[in-house]
C-alpha cells in the first residue's frame, strides 16, 4: 500500500520498469503456452493442444456470435491473443508481489490503467482501421451520418466513452483485487492471530480473483468482437 513505481527516463520519455518487465513475462508465458501446445500436433489432440484448440474454437465462437465468419475470420488470432495475453496478465499479481527498496516491481501489469488504457486505444484504433480497409473511407464516412446526421456529435463522444470504459473496466477490477490481496496480507503479517485470521479470506479471495480475471479477459475480447463488427459489418 502506498508503494512507488520504478520509474526510469529515457529519451526524454519516462517509463515504468515495473509494467516494462510484466508485459514481457506476461508476452513470454503466452509464447511458451503456444508453444508447447503446437509443438507435437496429432489429429487426436490431448494435454495442451487439447487447451488450446478449446480456446480457438471459443474466441471462434465468439466472433461468429457478433459478425459473419468470412469478415470476422480475420480476427481470430487477434481475439486469441488477446484473451490469453489479458488473462496471463491479470493472473501475474495473484500469488504474490515483489517489493523492493518501497517500489513495486512484480504485480499484474492489467492493475495499471496506463496498459489497460493502451489495449483499449489500441482495440478502438484497430476497429477504425479495418472499418476504413474493408468498406473503403466513403461508406465508412457515411455511416457516422446514420440514421439521422444530427446524431454524429454523439458517434464521435461514443468513441471515446467506448475507450475508456474498455481500459478502465480492465483495470478497475484487478486493481480492486489487488489493493484487497494486499491489505489481507498486511493483516497476515501483523500478527500470528492476523495471520490465522486472514488465511481463509485470501484463499477465498484469489479463488474468486482468478474468476473474475477470467471474465474480465472474455469481456475483453467479447467487447473488442463488437466494436470491430460495428466498423466492418452493413448491418450495424
Amino acid at each position: 500500500m502506498g508503494h512507488g513505481a520504478p520509474m526510469h527516463q529515457l529519451f526524454g520519455l519516462w517509463f515504468n520498469l515495473s509494467n516494462v518487465m510484466m508485459l514481457l513475462v506476461a508476452a513470454l508465458i503466452v509464447f511458451l503456452i503456444a508453444f508447447v501446445a503446437t509443438r507435437k500436433l496429432s489429429l487426436k489432440p490431448t494435454g495442451m493442444q487439447n487447451f488450446m484448440e478449446w480456446v480457438m474454437d471459443f474466441v471462434k465462437g465468439l466472433i461468429k456470435s457478433n459478425m459473419d465468419w468470412k469478415d470476422g475470420g480475420r480476427f481470430h488470432v487477434l481475439g486469441i491473443t488477446l484473451i490469453m495475453f489479458i488473462f496471463v496478465s491479470n493472473m501475474l499479481g495473484l500469488p504474490f508481489s515483489i517489493i523492493v527498496y518501497g517500489e513495486v516491481w512484480w504485480k499484474s501489469p492489467t492493475a495499471d490503467p496506463i496498459v489497460t488504457m493502451t489495449l483499449a486505444a489500441t482495440v478502438i484504433i484497430l476497429s477504425h482501421y479495418y472499418g476504413i480497409k474493408l468498406k473503403g473511407v466513403g461508406q465508412y464516412s457515411a455511416d457516422y451520418l446514420k440514421p439521422m446526421p444530427f446524431l454524429f456529435p454523439l458517434k464521435i463522444i461514443e468513441e471515446f466513452a467506448n475507450t475508456l470504459t474498455l481500459g478502465l473496466r480492465l483495470y478497475g477490477n484487478i486493481y480492486a483485487g489487488e489493493i484487497l490481496l494486499g491489505l489481507l496480507a498486511g493483516l497476515g503479517s501483523a500478527s500470528i492471530l492476523g495471520f490465522a485470521a486472514s488465511i481463509l479470506p485470501m484463499m477465498a479471495w484469489q479463488g474468486f480473483s482468478i474468476f473474475i480475471g477470467a471474465i474480465q479477459a472474455f469481456i475483453f475480447v467479447m467487447l473488442t468482437m463488437v466494436y470491430i463488427s460495428h466498423k466492418v459489418s452493413d448491418d450495424h
